[in-house]
C-alpha cells in the first residue's frame, strides 16, 4: 500500500480538533476555561444587580451565551456572557414592565441579531480606523480597572496585601511554571490563606446567592400582542446594536491578538442565536465580555472553541456543584485578576511619547475622544460610534486640502489651462469654485481633471458653477482628462443638479 495513503487511525486524528490531539492544547484549554468560569461569577451577579434582576438570572445568562456561542459564534476562544452595556440597555424596561418584558426583549433582540448578520452588518467594521480600535483598547482597559475600584473603597485593610499578593503571584508565578494559569493559581492561593486563616474579607457569596439548579426553558411570561411588541421593541433593537458592536470590535482584537481571521457575519448571527437561546431559558441576554475574553486569549493562551464552551459549562458546576467553596473566594483574589487584565489590555505604546511625537495630530485627536466618550458614558458602543465620525471629520478635512488647481495662459493668450489635482468631493469641491478668474480670463477656457477624481455629486455641482460663472460671461469651458469613473458620473449628474436646467 502506498505510503501516501493514510490508516484510518491517522484520518480520524485528522478529522479531530486540535485540542484532541494535542495534551497541551487541552491543558491550555480547560484551565483557561476554569479561570474564565470563576472570573465570571462576580461580573455576572453585579451585571444582574444593574438590570434589576435575580443573581441566578445574570449566571444563567452567561452559562447558556457561552455554550451556545463556541458552536454558533465565528470567532474561536471568544466570551459571550451577561455584561454590564446590556444589562443598562435593558434595566429600565424591567423596571417598569416587569421580568417577562425583559426576556422578551431578549428574545427578540437575538432576532434583530440575526437579520443585522444576514444584511451584512459585520462589514461596516472595515470603516472603523486604526485609532478607534487603539482608543477602544484603552478606554476598555481604564473601564475594567474603575469596576475593581468600587471592591477597594471602604473595605477591610486586609484586602490590600491580598489584592498585592494576587497580583505579585501573577507576575513571577509565569517565570516558574506556564502549565497552570497563573490567575488560577493566584485564585486558589487566596482562597486558602482567607479561609486557613479565617481573614474577614468581602467573598463572591457576599455578592449574592449563587443558583442551585439548572435553568429550565420556557416562553416569556407576556401578552403575546401587538402592544407588547411596540413595547419591547425599541429595547431589543438597542440591545442588538450595542451588543453587535461590542461584539464584533472584540473579534477583530482577538484576531489582531491571535493573528488569525474570524467570520463576523458568522459571529453576528451567532450572537443572535444565543441570545434567542438565553431568552427561552429566562437568562437576561449578553454580548462578548471583553475582560474575560483578555484573560482567556491574552492571559491564559486559549484558541479554540473548547475554551468558550467549558467557561459557560464550569460557570454551571462551580455554582450548584461547588456553590459552598466558591461562595469562600475573597473578591481580593478576582480583583487582582481583573486589574493585571486591565494592565495587559492597554496598548501602552500607543501613548509612549515617541509614538506620540510621531503620529498625526489628528489621529491623537480621534484616539482620545475615543476613549474619554467611552470612559464618560460606560458605553464602549457610544464612544466607538463618536470616535469613528471624528476619524471622518478629521479624514474629510485632511483630504480637502490634497485638492489643488493651477493656471497656464497659452502664449497666444486666448486660452487658459486650469490643472486640478486632487481628490474632488463634498469637502475640497466647496473651494473650488473661488479658484477660477472669471473675469480676467481669456475666452475659452480648458479645466484638465487628468490628475483629478470626482467623487460625488457635489462636485459635478461645482464644476457646473464654474461653467454656469464663465457662461455668464461669454466664455466657453471645456473639461478634459476626466478618468472613466469621473467621467461617467459627470455625464449622468451634470447639468441635473439645479432647477434652473
Amino acid at each position: 500500500m502506498s505510503s501516501s495513503v493514510l490508516s484510518p487511525a491517522a484520518r480520524l486524528r485528522g478529522l479531530k480538533p486540535d485540542w484532541l490531539n494535542d495534551p497541551k492544547v487541552w491543558r491550555t484549554e480547560v484551565l483557561g476555561g476554569l479561570v474564565v468560569a470563576l472570573a465570571l461569577i462576580p461580573e455576572a451577579i453585579s451585571f444582574s444587580i444593574i438590570a434589576g434582576v435575580d443573581p441566578a438570572i445574570g449566571l444563567f445568562a452567561s452559562f447558556t451565551m457561552a455554550v451556545t456561542i463556541s458552536v454558533v459564534g465565528g470567532r474561536r476562544a471568544m466570551i459571550s456572557a451577561a455584561t454590564g452595556a446590556v444589562a443598562l440597555v435593558i434595566a429600565p424596561l424591567n423596571r417598569e414592565h416587569g421580568f417577562g418584558y425583559l426576556v422578551a426583549a431578549v428574545i427578540l433582540a437575538g432576532v434583530f441579531q440575526i437579520a443585522l448578520g444576514a444584511l451584512g452588518v459585520a462589514k461596516l467594521m472595515r470603516f472603523v480606523p486604526r485609532s478607534v480600535m487603539v482608543g477602544f483598547v484603552n478606554a476598555l482597559a481604564v473601564l475594567i480597572f474603575m469596576a475593581q475600584v468600587p471592591e477597594m473603597y471602604d473595605v477591610p485593610w486586609a484586602v490590600y496585601p491580598l489584592i498585592l499578593g494576587g497580583l505579585a503571584l501573577m507576575v513571577f508565578f509565569p517565570k516558574v511554571t506556564k502549565v497552570v494559569p497563573a490567575p488560577l493559581v493566584s485564585i486558589v492561593v487566596l482562597t486558602v490563606i482567607t479561609v486557613a486563616a479565617g481573614i474577614a474579607v468581602p467573598t463572591v457569596g457576599d455578592k449574592g446567592e449563587l443558583p442551585s439548579s439548572l435553568p429550565v426553558p420556557g416562553l416569556p411570561d407576556v401578552p403575546f400582542t401587538l402592544d407588547t411588541l411596540t413595547t419591547v421593541a425599541p429595547y431589543a433593537l438597542a440591545m442588538a446594536l450595542v451588543g453587535l458592536m461590542e461584539s464584533l470590535m472584540t473579534a477583530k482584537l482577538v484576531d489582531d491578538i491571535t493573528d488569525t481571521r474570524s467570520s463576523k457575519t458568522r459571529e453576528s448571527i451567532g450572537q443572535g442565536v444565543a441570545n434567542i437561546v438565553t431568552g427561552f431559558f429566562g437568562g437576561m441576554g449578553g454580548c462578548a465580555m471583553i475582560g474575560q475574553t483578555m484573560i482567556n486569549v491574552k492571559v491564559s493562551g486559549a484558541r479554540t472553541r473548547l475554551s468558550t464552551f467549558l467557561a459557560g459549562s464550569f460557570l454551571m458546576v462551580l455554582c450548584i456543584v461547588f456553590g459552598p467553596v466558591v461562595s469562600d473566594i475573597p473578591m481580593a483574589a478576582l480583583v487582582a485578576v481583573m486589574v493585571m487584565v486591565s494592565f495587559a489590555t492597554f496598548d501602552w505604546h500607543s501613548v509612549a511619547p515617541k509614538t506620540l511625537e510621531r503620529m498625526p495630530a489628528g489621529e491623537i485627536v480621534v484616539m482620545a475622544v475615543t476613549v474619554v466618550c467611552v470612559v464618560a458614558t460606560d458605553n464602549l458602543a457610544i464612544g466607538v460610534v463618536v470616535g469613528s465620525v471624528t476619524a471622518m471629520v478629521v479624514f474629510a478635512r485632511r483630504v480637502a486640502h490634497l485638492a489643488d488647481v493651477t493656471a497656464v495662459t497659452d502664449p497666444d493668450g486666448g486660452t487658459v489651462v486650469y490643472s486640478v489635482t486632487g481628490e474632488l468631493f463634498f469637502a475640497s469641491s466647496n473651494d473650488l469654485v473661488g479658484r477660477f478668474d472669471y473675469a480676467g480670463d481669456p475666452d475659452r477656457v480648458v479645466i484638465d481633471l487628468s490628475g483629478a477624481h470626482v467623487w460625488d455629486a457635489s462636485s459635478v455641482a461645482a464644476l457646473d458653477a464654474v461653467e454656469t460663472k464663465y457662461a455668464q460671461r461669454g466664455k466657453t469651458v471645456r473639461i478634459t482628462g476626466l478618468n472613466d469613473p469621473s467621467a461617467d458620473l459627470h455625464a449622468r449628474l451634470t447639468g441635473e443638479l439645479t432647477g434652473s436646467h
